[in-house]
């Protein structure tokens, strides 16, 4: 039951969660150092499983802290700024990986004699195929959250928006499954590689890093969709689920900017 509040902040109680997650995140870092090294996998394992629970935990309790009454609309303000700043260091995250990429095809850095100069070595991939359908997948997931969040928004329509949240997590996944099978074709019958050469390094890892967004915020979405099953979101206090569509619109639009930088663009530089 929600409790009164005099004042518009939320005073935190004593929690377990930044110390277990420091101390999580600590550990998947010393595993993946030993990890690579060849020794043992384990203990990045049980790091990963330790930063797992803590997110599970803690965001439980904040889900109660909502039910609770804690999240007046000042607190509501400091949550969207947070998520925000959040999304913005996503963005330098991937700004990244498209600086490499540019940076490798315009001005590639080859072991050379002299002045001559190395043409990048990019691969041609036929974007209007594969790539072109799974963009489509994409923008339709991106508009099925716009219509779950209008409907709970504008309409307090909750079956409407459990409807809308449910095709975009199947799009969601169909993504995912497409992604999965571009990329088996790529390695098993196109001769790719992993870390083959730069461009191989750059695709990759920046198409393969948003693939792994998709997930997140494909779980994200499956989150909402329970929750709002079960009763949760009204019009006016609906931060969890604002939050995802957030995310989720973000790894729209740094898809259209692989799209038509690693596909597009880069196919017509190696023509």
């Amino acid at each position: 039951m929600a409790h009164v509040k005099n004042h518009d902040y939320h005073i935190l109680h004593p929690s377990v969660w930044p110390l277990l997650g420091a101390v999580a995140g600590f550990t998947m870092l010393v595993g993946a150092v030993l990890w690579m090294h060849g020794i043992t996998a384990y203990v990045f394992g049980a790091g990963l499983l330790a930063v797992l629970y803590t997110m599970f935990g803690w965001w439980s309790d904040v889900i109660k802290e909502s039910h609770e009454g804690d999240h007046t609309p000042v607190v509501r303000i400091g949550l969207r700024y947070g998520f925000i700043l959040f999304i913005m260091s996503e963005v330098m995250f991937f700004f990244a990986w498209f600086w490499s990429f540019f940076k490798h095809a315009i001005y590639p850095m080859e072991t050379y004699v002299g002045s001559t100069y190395v043409p990048p070595n990019i691969h041609a991939i036929d974007a209007f195929h594969l790539p072109l359908i799974n963009t489509l997948v994409l923008l339709l997931s991106g508009c099925a959250v716009t219509w779950a969040h209008h409907a709970l928004v504008h309409e307090n329509n909750r079956r409407d928006l459990i409807t809308g949240l449910a095709v975009g997590i199947v799009l969601g996944i169909a993504f995912t499954v497409l992604q999965a099978y571009e990329y088996g074709e790529l390695l098993l019958h196109e001769g790719w590689e992993f870390g083959g050469d730069r461009f191989f390094s750059n695709f990759f890892m920046a198409t393969g890093f948003h693939g792994f967004h998709v997930i997140i915020g494909t779980i994200f979405l499956i989150v909402c969709l329970l929750r709002a099953i079960k009763g949760d979101f009204t019009p006016e206090k609906h931060i969890g689920f604002e939050a995802a569509a957030w995310y989720w619109h973000f790894v729209d639009v740094v898809w259209l900017f692989l799209f038509f930088a690693v596909y597009i663009w880069g196919s017509a530089v190696l023509l």
